[in-house]
């Protein structure tokens, strides 16, 4: 692929035999029914995916270019279903209502948008993904850890999620300016008030700095509700966003 592709989709493909066998050996362990590879590039992960028997899947990829490339490289026997679109627009219910696992070295600027969409489909099983480092640590931070804030909750709060490998930059051409970290995500039962605790997290961390009874009054939740709230939680009124764990935060959010 030429550098002009690279530099406007900022695509940093993976070279390293060793990561890509991580990230394999991880997807064979939490295997779902249904898989749905974003972003296959030039296809690294793709390939040895289809070596490890996986056929029939589908492959999201934003660039035309790529999508071309992986259509005449790709073994017809594998039958990969090609969709070349941004997967944030790409409608997930025209996927099988099936559980899925997802797979991808996700592109770094869209990550978290990513994640958030892949985590909210009702059919999301498992899910492989490579994010860079520093984004990593803030998805599995626990309270009061750098980093920790609603990016930590609400993954947390829907995944069980693991590490499964540390990526260095010399495993990517061209190499990127960071280093990268590898994730396994396996589904849990969200709160049924997910959409309540969402907006509190949100509005909490906006003011970090401040206690949460200030962040959340700021944000238009009622003063005595959340004092009574805090109370009942055992928890003092001084006490920040960053020091509640995701169970405390969706106790709150029932309570208030």
């Amino acid at each position: 692929m030429t550098g002009r592709n690279i530099q406007k989709y900022g695509q940093h493909f993976l070279i390293s035999s060793r990561v890509i066998h991580d990230i394999v050996d991880a997807a064979e362990v939490l295997k779902a029914e249904n898989l749905v590879e974003i972003g296959p590039g030039q296809g690294a992960l793709t390939q040895e995916l289809i070596r490890r028997g996986r056929t029939g899947f589908t492959a999201v990829e934003i660039d035309p270019a790529m999508a071309a490339f992986l259509k005449k490289n790709l073994p017809s026997a594998a039958q990969v279903h090609i969709v070349q679109e941004n997967f944030l627009q790409f409608d997930l219910s025209t996927l099988p209502a099936l559980p899925t696992q997802f797979i991808s070295n996700l592109p770094y600027i869209d990550a978290a948008e990513i994640l958030d969409k892949v985590l909210a489909w009702p059919y999301f099983k498992t899910a492989v993904f490579m994010f860079q480092k520093e984004q990593a640590q803030k998805i599995t931070a626990k309270p009061g850890e750098k980093g920790y804030g609603p990016l930590s909750v609400l993954s947390q709060l829907r995944a069980r999620i693991s590490l499964i490998c540390n990526v260095g930059r010399g495993c990517f051409n061209p190499p990127p300016k960071v280093e990268s970290r590898v994730l396994a995500f396996e589904k849990i039962t969200a709160p049924v008030n997910f959409a309540t605790v969402s907006r509190m997290v949100q509005t909490a961390f906006l003011h970090r700095r401040k206690t949460l009874l200030n962040a959340l009054s700021l944000g238009g939740y009622h003063t005595s509700k959340i004092t009574c709230a805090l109370e009942q939680c055992g928890l003092i009124l001084t006490v920040r966003p960053e020091e509640l764990s995701p169970a405390q935060f969706v106790a709150l959010a029932n309570l208030i």
